[in-house]
């Protein structure tokens, strides 16, 4: 009885450290990606630890919203976060959150996880599409404009609308597959705006950190958070958010997106083939 006991021990041992472990590559992505990375926590949940979509959900968002603090706080200190903009999209966002919470626990399995697999294939094609082009000079006949290079945003009718937009789709895919939603808001804001891409990625982290803890929320309400695998999950994200940044210079930039859009794009399949067999 005794080594039967030891033995779950060690299991349960073997099961948080791989846990910590799965956090920490979901928390350094994030941080080397700039954006999109995060959409990987669940699909690392889903094929390491045997979760389902919707049991993976609130633990990907949890420590989506703890690392993407870190990164937030880390802008916030060289004054690169656009808050008035931030603001528009994690209102969108936090509105729309709870209900992608409840769609992601009524949804069968099987089309969650082939809804899943089709976003992440299309995030894979977007950033690897990304990593080919060059980057285009900033035009003035954007939505939302700056009065200046480091002045005030320009509201307007179509830029407050079109902001909001990104924002209730970033809200809604978060709470319904666990994802920040970085793929989202980033490409948004570099079509609507002019913003330095410093700004454009400090202003998505923050206004992730807002729409995943909404969504995190909203889990724990529903009784829907399994905090045995979101709390080591989580630490491990937050490790790996703070390691990923000291390096995120030295290693960003097109090698780094395609790599990452290649895996994305594999994992998008093996999701396809793990519900099919």
């Amino acid at each position: 009885m005794a080594g039967q006991i030891e033995q779950i021990k060690l299991i349960m041992m073997s099961i948080q450290i791989i846990d910590i472990l799965l956090g920490a590559l979901t928390g350094s992505v994030l941080a080397l990606s700039g954006a999109g990375g995060a959409i990987l926590a669940v699909p690392l949940l889903f094929f390491s630890l045997d979760l389902e979509i919707a049991e993976a959900t609130p633990i990907a968002l949890l420590a989506v919203c703890l690392a993407a603090t870190f990164g937030a706080i880390n802008a916030h200190k060289q004054g690169k976060v656009r808050y008035r903009a931030a603001g528009s999209i994690a209102i969108a966002g936090a509105l729309a959150a709870p209900a992608g919470m409840w769609l992601a626990q009524k949804i069968p399995t099987a089309p969650l996880t082939l809804l899943f697999s089709m976003v992440l294939a299309y995030v894979a094609y977007d950033m690897f599409r990304q990593s080919k082009e060059a980057s285009a000079s900033r035009t003035f006949s954007k939505p939302c404009m700056l009065d200046s290079p480091a002045g005030r945003l320009v509201w307007t009718w179509s830029c407050t609308r079109l902001l909001a937009l990104s924002g209730f789709l970033a809200g809604t895919l978060s709470g319904l597959l666990g994802v920040g939603g970085g793929f989202v808001i980033v490409p948004a804001l570099k079509k609507v705006t002019n913003f330095q891409i410093q700004s454009i990625l400090a202003t998505s982290l923050t206004a992730i950190t807002v729409t995943s803890g909404v969504g995190a929320t909203s889990a724990m309400l529903m009784g829907a958070m399994n905090w045995s695998i979101a709390i080591p999950f989580a630490c491990g994200a937050i490790a790996g958010m703070l390691l990923g940044r000291l390096v995120a210079k030295r290693l960003a930039g097109p090698r780094l997106q395609q790599i990452f859009a290649v895996t994305a794009a594999l994992v998008s399949v093996g999701m396809v083939i793990k519900v099919i067999l």
